[in-house]
């Protein structure tokens, strides 16, 4: 079997893996999204299905729920270290919102997780449990430090290490995306760094203590798939049969940052790279798949996420679908509470669900979407007590049309190759409503794009929609 690489098309950022006996694990970005902290498993390395969410909720402030005018899109959970000591499971990342640590455990990697207290912000942290039983942390950013800790995460250790081990003033992106391992008795910390003119990068350097200097640089610069931007940032893990790899990501457009799998070798002990294969070969591993077709009708599986953290009391299912209820008025898409999402696929991808309207307010807009900062979207409205389907983007009403009922069936169609979306309603044969949408990744979301369902009101809220027989498909 001819697996190719990117081994995922889907926006799964800043990478950090480990392997537990046969098992590997692989947590990455989760953003403003809940739940969040996802943490993937795999035997091979090439297949990969959900695990577990690190957390529902984190019940921190409004905007994190989208409430009192707030929001965290761009923010919350970055660039997770994932560990395996001890018999437990460790993750630990920084919500940008709250500028605040997050340390979890728990003793199987499905969970259930525990939070602990952590003192501090750490940006890109990685944990490195040494040894002789002492606790340390690598992060920052141009400014890279090593920093001791309380042998229970929960805060800088009074008198222990801490120190500057790069320092870089570079015209672009300096160190950061910091990965700290012990080997053999020497440090390594990976890192990437991103100078002006050329592409992201990924470094190493290697210590024999950490007091010692920290020698090394790039081991990794160079286009891949088709795309002039460097892999980097991520992760490295030995298999059962002594071989390593390097777990990155590559910004690859609209879908997001995509996880790519790197061979490494080792050189007087140093990681060599000789270049990022575009296919692997390897048997088929059944897993579970990242995205998925749904009924809507009983209970949501784990490839689903809101686009903040969800207003349960708004949400219902029964035997008729997945009904959203509207507690607000909102003047566009992002400020919708309760938009439920899905990961797209590259190259191509596909979704389209059956929307039942028979309950707007007039104003209402329920529908499929595709969610980041350049947003567009297909909806089902109401207006006057009359039905009308809308195409909507960030720069406003693009297309609409009057509608004969309260049902509709609606797709959106993905192309990552030119990175667009263009929406389609079925009128006895599917029908495109307004032209192809541009989609662009930008940091106001800092996200791949995203599938969503959604229901909002403009005029008067307390009205709903019920959703019913999603299906995705990967062309």
């Amino acid at each position: 079997m001819r697996k190719e690489n990117p081994i995922i098309y889907a926006d799964y950022p800043d990478p950090d893996i480990i392997r537990v006996e046969d098992v590997y694990y692989m947590c990455t970005t989760t953003m403003h999204v809940f739940p969040g902290g996802e943490i993937l498993r795999s035997r091979d390395l090439l297949h990969w299905e959900h695990c577990a969410y690190a957390y529902d909720a984190l019940n921190e402030h409004p905007g994190q729920r989208l409430d009192d005018g707030k929001g965290i899109y761009g923010q919350g959970m970055w660039a997770g270290c994932l560990r395996h000591h001890g018999g437990l499971f460790h993750l630990v990342f920084m919500c940008n919102d709250t500028h605040s640590a997050y340390y979890f455990t728990a003793e199987n990697a499905e969970g259930p997780w525990t939070r602990h207290p952590m003192a501090g912000f750490y940006h890109d942290p990685s944990i490195l449990f040494d040894d002789d039983g002492r606790v340390y942390i690598a992060y920052g950013n141009r400014d890279i430090r090593i920093t001791e800790l309380e042998a229970d995460l929960s805060a800088p250790r009074p008198g222990g290490l801490d120190r500057l081990v790069i320092h870089d003033d570079c015209d672009g992106l300096g160190w950061e995306g910091s990965h700290l391992y012990k080997l053999n008795g020497k440090y390594y910390l990976l890192g990437i760094h991103w100078l002006k003119g050329s592409l992201r990068a990924q470094g190493c350097y290697v210590a024999e203590s950490l007091e010692g200097d920290f020698r090394g640089g790039e081991i990794l610069c160079q286009p891949f798939h088709g795309r002039n931007d460097g892999p980097a940032q991520g992760g490295m893990v030995q298999t059962p049969q002594g071989d390593w790899y390097l777990m990155l990501f590559q910004d690859h457009g609209a879908v997001g940052r995509i996880p790519v799998l790197v061979p490494m070798r080792w050189e007087n002990d140093y990681p060599v790279v000789d270049g990022v294969p575009a296919y692997f070969e390897g048997e088929t591993v059944a897993c579970k798949p990242l995205v998925e077709s749904a009924s809507l009708r009983n209970g949501l599986s784990d490839v689903w996420q809101w686009n903040h953290e969800p207003h349960g009391e708004l949400i219902h299912q029964d035997k008729n679908g997945l009904r959203l209820t509207t507690d607000r008025v909102v003047s566009r898409l992002p400020q919708s509470v309760n938009t439920l999402t899905q990961r797209t696929f590259g190259p191509r991808c596909s979704v389209e669900v059956t929307v039942e309207g028979g309950e707007l307010n007039d104003g209402d807009f329920a529908g499929l979407c595709a969610l980041q900062g350049h947003f567009g979207q297909i909806a089902l409205t109401r207006e006057g007590g009359s039905y009308a389907l809308a195409m909507t983007t960030h720069e406003g009403e693009m297309a609409r049309i009057p509608w004969h009922c309260a049902s509709v069936r609606l797709r959106a169609c993905f192309d990552f190759e030119t990175d667009t979306v263009r929406f389609f309603y079925l009128d006895d044969e599917w029908k495109q409503l307004g032209g192809a949408h541009q989609l662009r990744y930008m940091l106001d979301h800092f996200m791949g794009v995203r599938a969503g369902l959604f229901c909002y009101s403009m005029e008067k809220y307390g009205g709903s929609a019920v959703f019913a027989d999603f299906v995705y498909t990967i062309v």
